[in-house]
């Protein structure tokens, strides 16, 4: 609808998790260089955790694609709610493999852990990503990932597991402290300040095409404030702003427009 007016070639703000957009702020570099290095050395499992809107989806895509596909294999489940049973017939689904609803327990890890076994000896690693960690609730599936980490050889272990969840997934990991002490990396994403959210608008419009600078400082510092910084809420408020702008015929975003979006 606006693209046109401000020279874009697309959206620059949609709720997506559009590996382009990611804007590398030092806490973004920092907490993708930290899990990739768990992932790809092995270190058994980490932690992502961050709130509702801060950019844990986009980063864990970034993750994935930083890891090379000839020789890693990856099972993805974004929503763990399961009994025990359930939980490693899904991360066995997840790897590929077909189950039955009769599948008992032991043979179901076992099974699992045959395929981790076969795997390290193709040279490929294991990697299950386990996104909206922090509804797991059922102890015995906190039991089974101690137990996933357990399965180790001489100098590495036999899968990498990273827990994705809002912050109460680290007070929930802490009352497993077997498996707490187990997480080799924890991170976390904070909101953007007020510099890195104007670095951040910025970013998202020259990927998608701007040439010029479209908000004003003062548009910059009121969308911030607006959002709290948190890049789920500011794309609400900066695409509002640029249909408002395109209304008006204005030639750029400043406070005058912020004002008639809130």
């Amino acid at each position: 609808m606006y693209l046109e007016h401000w020279n874009l070639k697309e959206k620059p703000f949609d709720n997506t998790p559009d590996r382009r957009f990611l804007y590398p702020s030092e806490n973004h570099r920092a907490t993708l260089q930290k899990l990739l290095y768990a992932l790809r050395g092995e270190r058994g499992c980490a932690m992502l955790s961050g709130e509702y809107g801060c950019g844990k989806t986009v980063l864990v895509r970034t993750v994935i694609g930083g890891l090379n596909p000839d020789s890693t294999e990856i099972a993805l489940i974004n929503y763990p709610v399961f009994d025990r049973n359930s939980f490693l017939q899904d991360v066995l689904h997840q790897f590929g493999f077909a189950t039955t609803a009769t599948d008992a327990r032991p043979e179901l890890f076992r099974g699992l852990s045959q395929h981790f076994y076969d795997n390290i000896n193709r040279g490929r690693r294991n990697v299950l990503i386990i996104d909206e960690a922090q509804i797991m609730d059922d102890p015995e599936v906190f039991e089974e990932l101690r137990l996933m980490l357990n399965m180790q050889l001489e100098d590495r272990f036999l899968v990498s597991i990273l827990l994705v969840g809002q912050p109460e997934l680290r007070e929930k990991i802490m009352l497993y402290p077997q498996l707490d002490q187990q997480i080799g990396v924890k991170c976390h994403l904070h909101r953007f300040d007020h510099v890195d959210t104007g670095h951040y608008i910025e970013h998202r419009l020259k990927v998608a095409g701007s040439a010029s600078k479209i908000f004003t400082e003062e548009a910059l510092y009121l969308v911030h404030k607006l959002s709290n910084g948190v890049p789920r809420r500011i794309n609400n408020v900066a695409d509002l702003c640029l249909l408002e702008g395109w209304k008006r015929s204005s030639k750029e975003v400043d406070g005058e427009i912020f004002k008639h979006i809130v």
